[in-house]
């Protein structure tokens, strides 16, 4: 007899949490068809959302199975209601939930059913679980896998939320890309652009060629210019846009190009400005070695950018490190050495920005799953 092999995330936020999860996993375990082989480690969670809920306990089971997607969803369906599963909308309270994650490498998408569970790429309480049992299995849609899919979230679970603008930031030291990449995208996901205004900026050009006294009047431009273009009310909510930077990259060239006093001064203009900008649903972290950026630099031939060393380059490139090496405000697709005039590699990647954001297509419907 053929068997599948499916994973399943298990939750539970009401009544026993831990008692009500194994409990599950004992049923299922008393199915003639349904062989439970590995189980992960119950770990404790927050609630999606902020909603104010007691904590989660998750964990994910791999399944053995000669029974179908459909077949094995129903099984998962009942057993969910014989453990008193009352269903209270998507962000409701569960006494335990069991959500058919993956089915083998099957893609399926009906009223009752999708697969892969469309939100599990944005949750680290599944990833990390299912990272526990098989962290080189392959997401069957996004192609890649469940190790890379939990990279992007450092440990954190995030949601598609429509009722804020859908802001894709694209990062990376100068020459990495960015604004070519944002050109690319926009045109494959019909969405407008917000591109950084260094032409505009009168004071960038004079502090390239040394003068180190305007490098403040620089930041500060660009600061105000940036806070104004991701203003909350300058965008339109449920609506994808492409930016070819992210604002806290703010940080990273006043630590470089301010003095002591100006860097003072500019910290606390910084800090009332940053909470009331708009924050990304997705960054792109365009990675890319000094040395090529700097000859991409002098190819392209912007006067003023000619001045730009090496070793410049490579403390941005560590900056941006730093940045995301714990970054929690949204998802953090990291890509090296990306040709944005690679055809298939651009659509591969706004694949998977239309699973991160809102006006999606494959991955759209959450339906009323937990995770």
């Amino acid at each position: 007899m053929n068997r599948h092999t499916a994973y399943i995330g298990l939750g539970s936020n009401l009544g026993e949490r831990e008692n009500l999860v194994k409990n599950a996993l004992r049923m299922l375990r008393q199915l003639d068809d349904i062989k439970v082989a590995r189980t992960s480690e119950l770990i404790e969670t927050a609630p999606l959302a902020g909603i104010d809920q007691p904590p989660y306990i998750n964990a994910v089971a791999e399944i053995k199975t000669p029974l179908s997607a459909q077949q094995l969803h129903q099984k998962l369906v009942e057993t969910e209601n014989l453990l008193g599963r009352k269903r209270e909308g998507k962000w409701g309270s569960r006494t335990v939930d069991l959500d058919l994650l993956l089915f083998e490498d099957e893609i399926i998408q009906t009223d009752e059913l999708t697969i892969p569970h469309p939100q599990m790429h944005l949750r680290s309480f599944v990833l990390q679980p299912l990272c526990e049992l098989s962290s080189d299995l392959v997401h069957p849609y996004l192609k890649v896998t469940v190790g890379e899919l939990a990279k992007r979230l450092s440990g954190r679970d995030f949601f598609i939320d429509e009722g804020r603008p859908q802001v894709i930031c694209i990062a990376g030291i100068i020459g990495s890309g960015k604004t070519t990449l944002a050109g690319r995208l926009a045109e494959l996901l019909d969405c407008p652009t917000i591109f950084e205004a260094y032409d505009t900026n009168p004071f960038l050009p004079k502090v390239y060629a040394g003068e180190k006294h305007l490098a403040l009047d620089s930041q500060l431009y660009f600061l105000t210019s940036r806070a104004e273009q991701l203003k909350p009310d300058a965008l339109e909510n449920g609506v994808r846009v492409i930016a070819d930077y992210i604002f806290e990259k703010e940080l990273i060239y006043a630590k470089l190009l301010l003095g002591d006093e100006q860097l003072k001064l500019y910290e606390k203009l910084y800090e009332p400005v940053a909470p009331t900008v708009t924050r990304p649903v997705l960054v792109i972290h365009l990675v890319e070695s000094p040395d090529v950026c700097l000859e991409r630099i002098h190819r392209r031939n912007r006067l003023y950018e000619q001045q730009i060393q090496q070793d410049f380059l490579a403390q941005l490139a560590s900056g941006y490190e730093q940045l995301f090496a714990d970054y929690d405000a949204a998802p953090v697709i990291r890509l090296t050495h990306f040709d944005a005039n690679d055809r298939s590699a651009l659509e591969h990647l706004t694949q998977h920005i239309r699973c991160y954001t809102a006006q999606l297509c494959h991955c759209e419907q959450a339906g009323d799953e937990a995770v």
